[in-house]
């Protein structure tokens, strides 16, 4: 009987030990990068199926491929007939006999989901509208660098907490068990929650003794006909100097880019912390790295 096929999908429904596991390989191939020898995909050619623009996730994923000995395949909306109609199944069952696993950033959840069930391959969420779950992993991975375990410490979320990253935080914080704290105006709050997080529209209180300042755009790709509402609705909700006085000494400042400057987080504190964000934009290619040896180990029964 052959072992099931591993995906990652989405945080939620994930475990303590999966994530784990992905970061420990993440770790490893950053502290190795010059010397390892793994190739786990050796042989393999694996499809980027992209129908939402990119630049870290892209890269990230082209070079960890190549890095690991395999193949990448990168296909656009335009480069296949789901642009013009074809099922998801059916592009799904195609590819699934030609190419052994496929990282997609599209729209909806459902259309990852629905792939990974017809193409029977390894399939990564590379982001969708409900999570971002490759960005976070990458996350976590930067903060356990600069501040150790990050069970137990307080993460503040300012801004768009209804967004894809934030959602993931949401689930991430139940999984490792830390605090979150969101805060984002009215009609913008996450629609899932946990008891390690809270939601307020006070990012004061949400910054408060925080050990990581986390932001994210006000205006995700696709809701570009509300930028001049949201820029109205954000006033107040920026990572800035203000803001990081509140928060513990240590703290560090995070953003997944690409940044607004001025907007959801001020020229000042992006130039003075670019160092941890650009760190953190580094960790895309081996938590990348981390996700897809993972996803190839045959899972332990």
């Amino acid at each position: 009987m052959s072992a099931p096929i591993r995906h990652l999908l989405a945080l939620k429904g994930s475990t303590e030990k999966d994530i784990r596991g992905i970061l420990d390989l993440a770790i490893r191939y950053k502290a190795e990068r010059r010397a390892i020898s793994w190739r786990p995909l050796a042989g393999q050619t694996w499809a980027l199926i992209f129908t939402k623009s990119s630049t870290r996730t892209r890269v990230s994923f082209e070079v960890a491929i190549r890095e690991l000995g395999g193949s990448a395949l990168f296909l656009n909306a335009n480069d296949l007939q789901l642009g013009r109609g074809e099922p998801i199944k059916d592009t799904a069952r195609v590819l699934g006999r030609m190419v052994h696993g496929a990282i997609i950033r599209t729209y909806a959840q459902g259309d990852v989901e629905e792939f990974a069930r017809y193409a029977k391959i390894p399939t990564v969420n590379a982001l969708t509208d409900d999570e971002h779950p490759c960005q976070i992993i990458a996350d976590i991975q930067t903060i356990e660098e600069k501040l150790g375990p990050i069970a137990g410490r307080k993460i503040a979320f300012i801004g768009d907490c209804a967004c894809n990253v934030a959602r993931s935080w949401v689930y991430a914080a139940e999984i490792l068990k830390f605090n979150l704290a969101m805060a984002g105006p009215e009609g913008y709050q996450s629609p899932v929650t946990n008891r390690f997080v809270t939601q307020s529209h006070d990012v004061r209180e949400a910054a408060r003794d925080a050990d990581v300042l986390y932001t994210d755009v006000w205006v995700s790709m696709g809701l570009e006909a509300e930028k001049a509402q949201r820029a109205a609705a954000f006033q107040g909700f920026q990572i800035n100097h203000d803001l990081l006085a509140l928060a513990k000494k240590h703290a560090i400042v995070q953003h997944c880019l690409p940044a607004y400057r001025d907007q959801e987080i001020s020229e000042k504190i992006f130039e003075e912390r670019q160092q941890d964000i650009f760190d953190e934009a580094e960790n895309r290619l081996h938590a990348q790295k981390g996700i897809l040896h993972w996803l190839t180990e045959p899972p332990v029964a």
